[in-house]
């Protein structure tokens, strides 16, 4: 096995990254080698010097239009595998970790309003009271985004067994295979208790574990699925512009802080390793409070 491969078995075996995180990773590393013009079995770590990644930066800019976001997501995957190749002893040129990250512009994190989610929340009520298993399967996909800030690989990976008995908490397996236990409120636990009764399909779940939620087939349910739930449900209670699930991840930890609660505390429920990765609510909360010190001030400009 070449150095590259072993690297993604490591992200994927155990450090359980999501297939998704350890394709980008993928991605990223064998463009660099296909701009080198080696394979990974041709790789040789010590044959490389920092201007070698400062070129292939230029060229995806330059050359490909990537934005910076990309950019800097690219030469993050490949300096977390040249940190994995010194650990391992395999080189002893660091030439990645004095690449700078590029700048790039402040985007606020895109979250539904208070008053629009509760008209979804009202929606999905009716879900839940229909009867249909599929619908209420839906909802549920919802409510534990909304209210659990859930993010897509959390919610898809879920085992049956990891809500509490009480449907009181559920035990997620984030980032880097850190596990935490989650509350689930009142009302979203009575929708859990409903969906296990009526799901007679759990027992036909393919796999050692049974999955938290299921597709029609009695499958875990997949990404892409989830995906088109959230998105269909979104854009059916008329929310306008992106309709991901990590919005509602998003809405979620927006509500809190907006609620009065502590960063710390949101950090912890959203599974957060740093504060910094958190403090990007505290800015949509300013932009919340300058509209309404906009509409309310009797000293701003534009009420003159």
């Amino acid at each position: 096995m070449n150095r590259v491969e072993e690297f993604l078995n490591i992200l994927e075996s155990e450090r359980r990254y999501s297939p998704h995180t350890v394709g980008g990773y993928r991605r990223d590393i064998y463009s660099f080698l296909e701009w080198c013009g080696i394979s990974a079995e041709e790789f040789d770590p010590d044959a490389f010097k920092r201007y070698d990644i400062n070129d292939w930066a230029v060229h995806l800019f330059e050359d490909r239009g990537l934005k910076a976001t990309s950019v800097n997501r690219s030469l993050a995957s490949l300096r977390s595998f040249w940190k994995w190749l010194l650990k391992r002893g395999y080189t002893t040129h660091d030439i990645v970790s004095t690449i700078k990250q590029f700048k790039t512009p402040k985007r606020l994190p895109t979250y539904v309003p208070e008053t629009r989610m509760d008209s979804v929340v009202d929606g999905l009520s009716e879900d839940i009271a229909s009867g249909d298993i599929e619908r209420l399967r839906d909802a549920l996909i919802m409510l534990l985004l909304y209210t659990c800030g859930l993010r897509l690989s959390e919610l898809v990976e879920a085992n049956v067994d990891d809500v509490s008995s009480d449907f009181s908490s559920i035990r997620v397996r984030g980032k880097g295979n850190k596990v935490r236990i989650q509350p689930i409120v009142k009302s979203v636990g009575k929708v859990l208790k409903k969906y296990f009764s009526q799901n007679s399909s759990q027992n036909i779940c393919i796999g050692q574990k049974k999955a938290l939620i299921l597709s029609k087939k009695g499958e875990r349910i997949n990404r892409r699925a989830v995906q088109r739930i959230v998105e269909r449900k979104l854009k059916c209670y008329g929310i306008q512009g992106k309709t991901s699930p990590h919005v509602l991840r998003h809405t979620f930890a927006t509500h809190l802080l907006n609620d009065g609660a502590d960063l710390r505390e949101i950090q912890e429920l959203l599974g957060h390793s740093a504060l910094r990765t958190t403090q990007v609510y505290t800015h949509t909360n300013i932009e919340s409070l300058k509209k309404v010190y906009e509409q309310a001030h009797p000293r701003e400009e534009s009420k003159q």
